[in-house]
């Protein structure tokens, strides 16, 4: 396959915003540590002939990206709580290609992502956005045009409008291409005022003038919970979280290990301390009420709280959400896949997830999470057991 099938990135910046938030705790808190991930083929997709190679030829060109004057000055003004020294690091930060490895057999395709964490953090989000854009195109998987979708984007957002909700844009993982990214983010921001209210892209956040939104993914609990042990997991994740940001992105992520789990540990202190949570697997609704609960269990009114929905959202189901949380919590919706690629193809779905953490002379430990539906597990049968055991989990 030519060269004419690469797909080459704009910006370092073209990322999620978790990313970053989460690599520069990790460069206070975590310098020496090591991690690795690994690519989950979930859709059982087959991969075409050569596919490996023009990955390969696409990686390298990753290392020649680097943050931009303007670029950090965006940061500077738009995220305060990015400190100066982290900021001249990213400036210096470069991709390292020799930290991913690429294999194919036949049509299945096995990536692997190795080094310290604090480099290999961020990944993850342009390496999945590359696959799937490199599979359509090499696949012959044609879209919509851009005038059909910007029609589709704009028809999403007048009924979102309708139902009086705020929305971001989360799809940059398994988006289409970038291209259709940028119309998306650029259509909703122009026709979607005031309900949309930004993206998890940074590159497309700078480019339209829009909020960057995120805080923290699974990862940062999974790291937690193969270091200070499953028990301590959510505790630990979350101080460190506060030590970090003293309150600043504070939305905490409920399922690394169950949300029944979480709830155990997101005492009166976290509950007032954090501005809400992210629901990202199972029931929204059931998921709503459980919270709803907890807050007016503490003796916190849930109205001065957030519920950030991100978990395979549609129109469908954000006004079944809509219609349950309404003057009962405060709400939110992150919508993916379902903007970045509408376009007359089947959205890939893959994932890349952490899977191992090197622990000083227990070498390397199992990383693992336990969603809130077991499709979502990750981690070895054996460690899923275990953990599952340790936290008393049906």
């Amino acid at each position: 396959m030519s060269d004419s099938s690469l797909v080459t990135f704009e910006s370092i910046l073209d990322n999620d915003f978790y990313k970053f938030t989460m690599q520069q705790a990790v460069f206070q808190l975590f310098p020496e540590s090591c991690v690795r991930y690994q690519f989950i083929n979930r859709g059982k997709h087959v991969f075409p002939e050569g596919f490996a190679t023009v990955l390969k030829s696409a990686i390298l060109e990753m290392s020649r990206l680097q943050l931009s004057d303007d670029e950090k000055a965006f940061l500077i003004n738009a995220c305060p709580y990015l400190k100066r020294t982290y900021l001249d690091f990213l400036q210096g930060y470069r991709y390292d290609p020799s930290e991913i490895t690429v294999e194919q057999k036949g049509g299945d395709l096995q990536v692997y992502i190795e080094g310290m964490w604090y480099r290999t953090i961020l990944w993850e989000v342009p390496l999945m956005a590359l696959i799937c854009e490199l599979y359509y195109k090499l696949t012959g998987k044609s879209r919509q045009t851009n005038e059909e979708v910007v029609q589709v984007v704009q028809d999403k957002m007048k009924k979102y409008s309708e139902l009086g909700i705020t929305i971001a844009d989360f799809g940059s993982r398994r988006r289409y291409s970038y291209e259709v990214h940028q119309i998306v983010v650029h259509t909703s921001n122009v026709c979607g005022l005031p309900n949309f209210v930004g993206t998890s892209n940074v590159y497309l956040s700078y480019l339209n003038g829009t909020k960057p939104i995120g805080t923290h993914a699974h990862e940062w609990f999974m790291f937690h919970g193969a270091v200070f042990g499953y028990k301590s997991a959510n505790i630990s994740a979350l101080q460190n979280w506060t030590t970090v940001y003293q309150g600043d992105l504070g939305i905490a992520l409920t399922d690394t290990f169950t949300t029944d789990v979480f709830l155990r540990d997101f005492d009166k202190k976290y509950a007032k301390l954090f501005d809400g949570v992210r629901h990202d697997s199972g029931d929204p609704v059931v998921f709503a009420a459980k919270i709803i609960n907890h807050y007016r269990d503490l003796g916190i009114n849930p109205l001065t709280k957030t519920i950030i929905f991100s978990d395979g959202l549609n129109y469908e189901k954000v006004a079944k959400i809509t219609a349950y949380c309404k003057n009962k919590i405060g709400f939110s919706f992150g919508v993916g896949t379902n903007l970045s690629n509408d376009v007359g193809v089947k959205p890939m779905n893959i994932v890349i997830k952490l899977t191992k953490v090197l622990q000083g002379n227990w070498g390397w430990i199992d990383a693992v999470k336990l969603s809130d539906v077991s499709m979502k597990h990750t981690g070895t049968l054996e460690a899923v057991d275990v953990v599952k055991r340790s936290l008393v989990i049906e």
